[in-house]
């Protein structure tokens, strides 16, 4: 699958990071939803089945965090890929509780455009 009109749904409390990932994306063909929280972004993915890759922020307010959420939607929405970045935390993509790719913040826009296509390509 191509990643140009791939929709992503980008899970990030904090505003201006959240529009500054969303219009890099945007910019590179992709079609980008936005939540702030786990609670809002559950709420889009019901009901966008279009969506083929969730990038979330680790710790947010609400229900859950962005490690939560991505269990849930590796549950409930298996071919969705996951990108989860955190400027607090370190971890490795094999020790996070999905298959997935962790981005340690400030991140690059273009290793996270190269890791989604990849994972795109992949499915």
């Amino acid at each position: 699958m191509t990643h140009k009109g791939a929709t992503v749904i980008v899970v990030e409390d904090e505003t201006i990071v959240r529009m500054d990932i969303a219009m890099s994306l945007e910019d590179e063909g992709f079609i980008v939803l936005e939540a702030s929280n786990a609670d809002d972004a559950i709420e889009i993915l019901n009901a966008h089945p279009e969506i083929r890759l969730m990038f979330t922020d680790i710790d947010m307010p609400g229900s859950m965090d962005g490690l939560k959420l991505a269990e849930a939607v590796r549950d409930r929405w298996p071919p969705v890929k996951i990108i989860v970045a955190s400027g607090h935390r370190q971890l490795r993509d094999d020790l996070l509780p999905v298959e997935g790719k962790f981005f340690s913040k400030p991140y690059d826009h273009a290793s996270i455009v190269s890791a989604m296509r990849e994972m795109l390509v992949a499915s």
